[in-house]
């Protein structure tokens, strides 16, 4: 598979990364090394910041630790979502009734179509459902 230089990272994919009894543990850190090696470009959001963070939060040091992990990562860059973003995100929730995203997934939709990011590095179904992404790994 061809993967492209610039792609978007989801929660899960952190959580998988981080976590060693995650079922995609390993996936994740073999994708992560593909990443090193191949100097691929990662794009996330303040949205999934906060997630990942609250998501550790029960032990501070690793919240912290990922947190900068994704704030101070030459390998990552950080977009602020913005209120387009989220009206966008908004129109998304309301016609896709039969599906349970979060308004993070939502939003995390929106801002990869304003980027132009065709591939998300993600265990979470959502992304396919949403039919519009190609997942990694």
């Amino acid at each position: 598979m061809n993967i492209p230089r610039d792609i978007f990272i989801d929660t899960s994919a952190f959580i998988a990364m981080r976590v060693s009894d995650d079922v995609n543990h390993k996936k994740a850190q073999r994708f992560l090394k593909t990443i090193k090696e191949k100097k691929l470009r990662l794009h996330t959001t303040n949205f999934v910041l906060d997630e990942v963070y609250t998501y550790f939060c029960k032990v501070h040091e690793v919240a912290v630790e990922m947190a900068e992990l994704i704030m101070d990562n030459p390998l990552i860059a950080l977009h602020r979502v913005s209120v387009d973003d989220e009206d966008r995100a908004w129109e998304i929730l309301k016609d896709f009734k039969d599906k349970k995203f979060s308004y993070t997934d939502a939003v995390s939709f929106a801002a990869m179509q304003r980027l132009g990011l065709k591939t998300v590095f993600a265990f979470d179904e959502h992304f396919s459902q949403y039919g519009k992404f190609i997942l990694v790994p």
